[in-house]
């Protein structure tokens, strides 16, 4: 009697587009159309589990010639979707980490700004004179930090962030001179990042931001009702006007890389198809990306569950216009549903939520290094500095312990390799612990993989020439 066959439920997941079915492979975040013969043998082990490969064969070489049975049913043994009783292979084998490919620094140039967002946590943002400064010795440090750390890497990128990084702009400058000088004595390329509230622009420094190709996001959450309602100055005032007086000065001079707007949603504001129209057909924003707030420091801003649930409807609805742009060749510039398509298409599993910790850290004022540019100021601790370099031993510490899926309902959830437990900063400000998976939407993300495996599925069935013209270019950058 040959052993008996299983299906390995936790590796596989089924969805339907139009008359099609597909079949997700979670291990590897890859998508098969399945073939008359494969769903028949996914069908026959779901309703009646511990045949043996004979008997298979057996049932199904009435409809099927007998070798493409057998040899189906060996690559599903071979993708781990049917099991033999076999050991599975560990998706996480490494559970040990002590190698950390930095590539990305987020430097934290002045915890200062000169708005007062109402749904900020930080104490001193309105007074950017009074903010804490970034001195050029430490972010001279931070480089050959990065440097002396992970000099084998192709491309680096510095970000520039605070508060609002415009009020250290002379610092800024002097980075960028620096860095372009270092890494081309190395012959490495290197990209400069920065978000802004856009308020402290001028034309001079959109020009010398775009001669250095920075990549820029506008800090806008959407039409002056909705923007003004949080993003207002210290007197209270809002700050629509001038940032879109900015935002198209910016937008008509910079050429170097495509401009993002992101919008922060919170309470009582979830309208995305509304605020994407103003961003992208109004102003003219590339692309517009949302961070829903689920667990902000200020508990009052946080979405509700309802309204949470509402958000992810109409990025549904907005995402249904992505796909018939995609269709008509068109890119619509919705962040969120091409990162996701982005995702899917190159078939990217995380064994970890980001890059934070192992690609990126943050560097505070002081010279800490920060898991993420959320964690600077925060209790969670640093985990070494640019004088010293990386503690890798409590780093990699922190992180295996991210890594252990065990008791978390994380291994055998079909979206686990996209999601990964999600952001380290909601789980520390949800449970004050970041190494715990956060778990408040884990449905609606399922449903919203499921929404985009639909959405690829389509462009990649009737217009597969927009993911060669949209996406696959991105696999070089």
């Amino acid at each position: 009697m040959g052993a008996q066959l299983n299906l390995v439920e936790q590796n596989l997941h089924l969805v339907a587009v139009s008359s099609r079915q597909m079949l997700f492979h979670i291990p590897s975040s890859s998508l098969f159309e399945l073939d008359g013969l494969t769903k028949q043998l996914i069908d026959q082990l779901r309703n009646r589990p511990q045949q043996t490969a004979e008997q298979l064969i057996g049932e199904l070489s009435e409809q099927f010639p007998m070798d493409q049975v057998a040899e189906t049913l060996k690559e599903l043994i071979a993708l781990e979707l049917v099991s033999d009783g076999s050991p599975l292979t560990p998706e996480i084998a490494l559970k040990k980490i002590t190698e950390f490919p930095l590539n990305t620094l987020v430097l934290n140039v002045n915890t200062g700004c000169n708005l007062s967002c109402s749904y900020c946590y930080k104490e001193d943002l309105d007074k950017p004179s009074e903010g804490k400064k970034m001195q050029f010795d430490t972010a001279k440090q931070s480089i050959e930090m990065l440097i002396a750390e992970s000099p084998n890497e192709a491309r680096y990128n510095i970000v520039f962030f605070g508060g609002e990084p415009l009020s250290n702009f002379g610092l800024i400058k002097d980075v960028v001179a620096y860095s372009e000088q270092r890494f081309a004595e190395l012959g490495k390329p290197v990209d400069f990042t920065m978000t802004t509230n856009a308020t402290l622009l001028t034309e001079d420094i959109a020009d010398w931001l775009n001669e250095h190709r920075f990549g820029l996001s506008v800090s806008m959450d959407g039409p002056k009702a909705i923007h003004d309602k949080n993003r207002i100055t210290v007197g209270g005032q809002g700050t629509y006007d001038v940032v879109s007086r900015k935002a198209k000065m910016l937008l008509s001079r910079f050429r170097a890389r495509p401009i993002g707007a992101r919008v922060t949603l919170t309470k009582g504001v979830t309208d995305v198809r509304q605020i994407w129209d103003h961003l992208f057909n109004e102003l003219g924003f590339s692309e517009v990306g949302f961070a829903p707030v689920t667990s902000g420091d200020i508990s009052y801003y946080n979405l509700s569950d309802e309204e949470l649930i509402d958000v992810f409807h109409n990025m549904k609805v907005l995402g249904k216009e992505y796909l018939e742009a995609a269709l008509e060749h068109r890119n619509i510039g919705f962040s969120n549903m091409h990162q996701l398509i982005t995702d899917l298409h190159e078939g990217n599993k995380k064994a970890l939520p980001c890059g934070a910790g192992v690609a990126l850290l943050a560097v505070d004022h002081e010279g800490g290094l920060n898991l993420c540019h959320r964690f600077t100021g925060s209790e969670l601790g640093t985990f070494g500095d640019v004088q010293t370099g990386i503690d890798k031993e409590r780093l990699g510490g922190f992180l295996e312990q991210r890594l252990d899926r065990t008791d978390t309902g994380c291994s055998s959830c079909r979206i686990r390799n996209l999601c990964s437990g999600g952001c380290y900063h909601e789980s520390y400000a949800r449970f004050e612990d970041p190494t715990q998976p956060v778990y408040h939407y884990c449905d609606l993300m399922r449903d919203w993989v499921d929404f985009g495996i639909e959405v690829y599925s389509r462009i990649m069935a009737e217009n597969p020439a927009f993911i060669d013209s949209y996406i696959s270019p991105r696999r070089a950058h």
